[in-house]
């Protein structure tokens, strides 16, 4: 690969402000073929950003949470075509909002149909998600439900907003997936990611918690103010947290996420040894989501996501856990990709028919960054131009 131009863009983004630091890679099934890094992170002062800088990824921890969760599917826990109540019997009742009485209060009804474990890995299930939805945001206010953003178990106590497998919502189906994945395990998420997850994977820097030399290395959060300035915030820690999301907040770095992406390139072959079964992985881009439109993001908290919609033109839906493209995307990944992104502008795509996968990381919000968005198209196509 022909890859100075990668480094080219990178340091482009940072003279342009299109990013204040950003770091990228690039993995094939054999290894790591770039790891890059341009502009600076503020932590511990002026320090140039490296490839060991770490990040919080946000909603790619959605993708890490699905590959737990296909283990367990894998060792006969359960089928992703089965109600999840049988492990989770708070999900065998779901509520739908339809909206609001003249005093405000929120009009519900009993769904119809059961909850499954492939809808939750779909965002098929109908739960969704205070920060695009101003339904939502309403019904917190009306029924004192705490947001999801103080960790309180209430917090998951949401109504949904169609069906199951009716409607398809970018929400909160992944905490509950982390909810089953604690519930059949007995351990938190956190530790079994770390004992099933991380550790078979060499994933020695991700985690919902780091250790001072880790925190060293974190990289520094900004914000995109009005006129397109970058402004450095502190992301404050949560208090009285009761839950760790499977939806989000792990921390990882380029190297870890690449790890991950290269074992899906590989049909679950690390090294000698094989985490999951090749049959798993290939179900990974299986359409569950149907005719479904999918990946439109319209914000209700514009200080956290703009409006976002991933490919537009291309036919996709989503999968085991991960938005797939169900055509080749010209100039760009093959049909079957898995991708997905994370709130403070990370992306990344795993493409198993061209045998390459991408990570492109920043510390931005809000979410959909439009400058950010560009240079990660830019970053896929001159990957696959210089092929």
């Amino acid at each position: 690969m022909g890859l100075k131009k990668i480094e080219e863009l990178l340091n482009e983004a940072v003279a342009t402000n299109a990013a204040s630091g950003i770091v990228a890679g690039i993995t094939t099934r054999d290894g790591t073929v770039l790891r890059a890094a341009a502009g600076k992170t503020a932590t511990g002062g002026d320090i140039a950003m490296n490839p060991d800088n770490i990040f919080w990824i946000a909603s790619m921890t959605k993708a890490i949470t699905s590959i737990a969760a296909m283990g367990l599917v894998e060792k006969g826990v359960i089928r992703t075509d089965e109600p999840i109540a049988r492990i989770l019997p708070e999900l065998a009742s779901p509520q739908v909002l339809e909206g609001f009485d003249a005093d405000g209060k929120p009009k519900l009804r009993p769904a119809r149909g059961a909850i499954t474990l492939g809808q939750l890995l779909s965002h098929s299930s109908g739960f969704p998600e205070h920060v695009w939805r101003a339904d939502i945001l309403r019904y917190l206010t009306a029924t004192g439900t705490p947001p999801t953003s103080t960790a309180k178990r209430a917090a998951l106590n949401l109504p949904l907003v169609g069906d199951p497998g009716t409607v398809w919502q970018y929400g909160i189906s992944h905490d509950w997936v982390g909810q089953f994945i604690e519930r059949v395990s007995g351990q938190t998420i956190d530790a079994y990611l770390r004992d099933h997850v991380f550790a078979p994977l060499g994933m020695k820097d991700s985690g919902y918690e780091l250790n001072a030399a880790q925190q060293a290395r974190m990289a520094t959060a900004h914000r995109r103010e009005a006129d397109g300035r970058l402004t450095p915030f502190q992301r404050g820690a949560v208090q009285g947290r009761e839950y760790w999301p499977g939806g989000g907040s792990l921390n990882s770095t380029l190297d870890d996420y690449l790890a991950f992406a290269r074992m899906i390139l590989n049909d679950g072959r690390v090294g000698d040894r094989q985490f999951l079964k090749p049959e798993t992985v290939r179900r990974l881009p299986e359409n569950q989501t149907g005719t479904l439109p999918v990946s439109k993001l319209d914000p209700a908290l514009p200080e956290l996501s703009n409006a976002a919609d991933f490919l537009p033109g291309i036919r996709k839906g989503w999968g085991l856990g991960f938005m797939v493209n169900f055509e080749d995307v010209p100039g760009a990944r093959k049909a079957g990709s898995l991708a997905w992104a994370g709130l403070s502008n990370c992306y990344y795509w795993i493409d198993p028919a061209s045998g390459v996968a991408g990570v492109l990381l920043t510390q931005i919000l809000p979410f959909a960054d439009k400058q950010v968005l560009d240079v990660f198209d830019r970053f896929e196509r001159a990957v696959y131009a210089a092929r």
